[in-house]
């Protein structure tokens, strides 16, 4: 009798086999669920994206007006903090090391430099640490994780309208004439507000596992501004050294080099289109589209992992 008992305890005890015999997952799909927090397909990905770009532009307009409110001067900030690395630079580079000779307009082309340079400076280090510097909202709401490096970047680019405000100001006190010519520099600038954005995905799938990278990317922007033209003009260098063919043309598709020239181009009547490297436009759009791509769908390829661990 106790036998009896002890088997049909064991019984009820006993793991029940899946309903019908099917398998958990077979389950699953039999009743519509789905496994959390998994990678959507990427035209998913990009429709979710989509239905929340208020909560983009909102987020990047908080961050924007957050980022400066314990300082006194506030937004100033802003347009202050370009400023004055343009006037170390013109005393250092300009003056010190005489990168000025030989430059028309030096002030207006290294102050556009510097404003350009920062806008994907800026943008690169926010995006290494849109997601390990967030980790609390990525645990807690369930969205797209790529808002994060894009609002990131769309604050960069707002604060960038300032800055590009400041220097239409010191432009004119150059005695740059407005012409049609400016309007140029709104395409290039989409330009490299898309590949910023691809570059800055990039970089926030690597410092979501490596947050050391952080400290470690101002030394890599620093390396490339100084390889980017900002506080002298690489055509010069070209002409008045024996550079190698090969430095030439890394100097030539260096994006931020691209992208500085291209502004300059537009904004500076002195910088004329013979300072421009070849297919200077093929390659500001080509950047910003491999770029672009490459780095959307390098970080939504480890969506699911965002937060975890």
């Amino acid at each position: 009798m106790s036998e009896t008992r002890h088997d049909s305890a064991v019984a009820m005890n006993a793991p029940r086999a899946p309903e019908g015999g099917l398998k958990p997952v077979q389950l699953a799909q039999k009743y519509g669920l789905t496994q959390s927090g998994a990678r959507p397909s990427l035209p998913e990905y990009v429709r979710q994206l989509w239905q929340r770009r208020h909560f983009i532009s909102a987020f990047s307009s908080a961050k924007l007006t957050a980022q400066y409110s314990q300082a006194k001067l506030g937004q100033l900030w802003q347009v202050a903090t370009p400023l004055l690395n343009a006037l170390v630079y013109y005393l250092i580079f300009g003056l010190l090391l005489g990168t000025s000779r030989g430059v028309p307009d030096f002030v207006p082309f290294l102050v556009t430099g510097v404003f350009i340079f920062t806008f994907t400076q800026s943008s690169v280090l926010a995006g290494t640490r849109a997601i390990s510097g967030n980790l609390g909202l990525v645990r807690a709401l369930h969205f797209p994780r790529a808002c994060l490096p894009i609002s990131f970047c769309l604050m960069q680019l707002k604060q960038l309208m300032f800055s590009m405000g400041v220097l239409v100001v010191i432009l004119l006190a150059f005695g740059q004439v407005p012409g049609w010519s400016w309007l140029l520099a709104i395409p290039a600038l989409c330009f490299q507000f898309v590949f910023n954005t691809g570059l800055a995905m990039i970089m926030a799938r690597l410092g979501s596992k490596t947050p050391d990278l952080a400290q470690l990317m101002p030394f890599i922007l620093r390396t490339w501004m100084y390889a980017s033209g900002v506080m002298y003009s690489i055509d010069q260098i070209i002409k008045s050294k024996h550079v190698p063919g090969f430095v030439h043309f890394l100097l030539d598709v260096n994006p931020a080099a691209v992208y500085i020239d291209l502004v300059r181009f537009a904004l500076i009547d002195s910088f004329t289109a013979a300072q421009l490297p070849t297919h200077v436009w093929a390659l500001a759009l080509g950047w910003a589209v491999v770029m672009g791509l490459v780095g959307f769908v390098y970080f939504w390829k480890a969506e699911e992992r965002y937060g975890r661990g």
